[in-house]
């Protein structure tokens, strides 16, 4: 099977790639290398989970799309069919953060905390619908969340990210 997973450079996206490249999954490995608040980028962090996946005898592709558009999340999707031919599973997990109390909070960092977390699990999936359910009819999509959709000081944006994927699930 194949298996995208995002944010999939360092923490449980990493723990997930490996685990499915472990359990014989062809792996799209997606990430920006960028620092926790999304700033910046590397293609190293993604590549460096590839090499793991290869090391361990698993097969995996490295790739550096942003999610937070739907013309980034349809190249991630682009890049699964170019390298595999197709694709079965979609793990959405990229994320950033960007806490402040929310009267500190600027519209910037409320706004680039939706776009990843809450547009960029959104546009994965229209991405990859017409794959999994009309062309193949078969898949599976596993949107990450948080118990931060129930409130954390600092997180009014992460929060309401999580709240609208765990809707959006729903």
């Amino acid at each position: 099977q194949v298996a995208v997973v995002t944010g999939a450079g360092n923490g449980l996206g990493r723990s997930h790639a490996l685990f499915l490249g472990t359990r014989g999954a062809h792996v799209v490995v997606n990430d920006l290398g960028g620092a926790v608040d999304g700033t910046g980028g590397s293609r190293s962090a993604a590549q460096a989970v590839v090499e793991e996946i290869k090391a361990a005898g698993g097969e995996a592709t490295a790739d550096f799309n942003s999610v937070a558009t739907f013309e980034g999340a349809s190249r991630v999707i682009d890049t699964a069919i170019q390298a595999y031919g197709r694709i079965d599973i979609l793990v959405n997990n990229a994320g950033i953060l960007r806490d402040k109390s929310f009267i500190n909070m600027d519209p910037e960092a409320f706004q680039a905390v939706v776009d990843v977390h809450l547009m960029g699990t959104a546009w994965m999936c229209m991405a990859v619908w017409p794959t999994l359910y009309r062309e193949q009819q078969y898949g599976r999509i596993i949107n990450t969340t948080s118990a931060a959709s129930f409130g954390n000081f600092g997180q009014a944006n992460y929060g309401a990210a999580k709240a609208g994927i765990t809707a959006l699930t729903l």
